[in-house]
């Protein structure tokens, strides 16, 4: 199974492919489970400081924060990715990174549109439940042709991200990405869309990886790329929220 998420790739589950572990010493998806909530606990634990100071409105002394999260967790996301068997340090490394920078994100967002930050994590949540559910019924299933779609989707989404920050760079801005038109809120809605179905895949990848006998460090290998999937649409909820709040505003 090949998931649109690079963390969750199939080349990560040929890393271990034709090696036998002893059952103490392979990867459960109850194991795979508790280090998730590790992992989001140590981001919230973080991230509470940042957003402290950014909702207290002490944006200076959040600033270095957040710039050492956007610094770590780019490093040890990027040695976790390459490095599957230090994820066991790096991946809670990386959670402690990305709740400094989520937090000084979140904080700003909550002080220019109050209660944005409780409805996207509950939304988050939400959706991350409602894909288990719909996993674990079978109501939708991670066939071939679900996730090549599902993995081009995502793929122009990040050409699209990138292509928008380079335009930035020029001076020439997309307001179809940041006004709060009904083409800018659809855009924003199918990119929730997209990245909730992402989560399906990484399910998916994870069962497969725990049926196959993955070692036991394949659990925060694990955990750590679906906490990427989660992160992705946390902001991208966040994004559709503010875009519905200014468009609220505006009437």
């Amino acid at each position: 199974m090949r998931s649109s998420n690079p963390v969750l790739s199939a080349n990560s589950l040929d890393t271990f492919r034709g090696e036998f572990f002893p059952a103490s010493q392979s990867m459960t998806i109850q194991g795979a489970t508790t280090k998730t909530l590790i992992l989001l606990g140590l981001c919230v634990g973080t991230g509470s400081m940042t957003f402290a100071m950014t909702h207290g409105g002490n944006q200076a002394a959040a600033a270095p924060w957040m710039m050492l999260g956007l610094i770590g967790s780019l490093a040890f996301g990027l040695a976790t990715s390459f490095k599957p068997n230090w994820a066991p340090i790096t991946a809670p490394l990386y959670a402690l990174a990305e709740g400094l920078m989520l937090g000084a994100f979140s904080g700003g967002f909550e002080r220019m549109y109050h209660g944005i930050i409780p409805q996207a994590a509950l939304a988050t949540l939400g959706t991350m439940a409602a894909m288990l559910f719909a996993y674990k019924t079978g109501l939708i299933r991670a066939t071939r042709g679900f996730v090549l779609g599902v993995a081009a989707a995502t793929g122009g989404i990040a050409l699209m991200y990138v292509g928008a920050m380079v335009l930035g760079m020029f001076g020439i801005h997309l307001p179809m990405l940041y006004r709060p038109t009904l083409l800018g809120i659809g855009i924003s809605v199918a990119i929730v869309i997209v990245a909730s179905l992402n989560l399906i895949i990484d399910f998916s990848t994870i069962q497969q990886a725990a049926e196959q006998g993955a070692p036991k460090y394949f659990e925060w290998y694990t955990a750590f790329g679906l906490m990427v999937t989660l992160v992705w649409l946390y902001i991208e909820m966040v994004r559709l929220l503010s875009l519905i709040a200014m468009s609220s505003r505006n009437d």
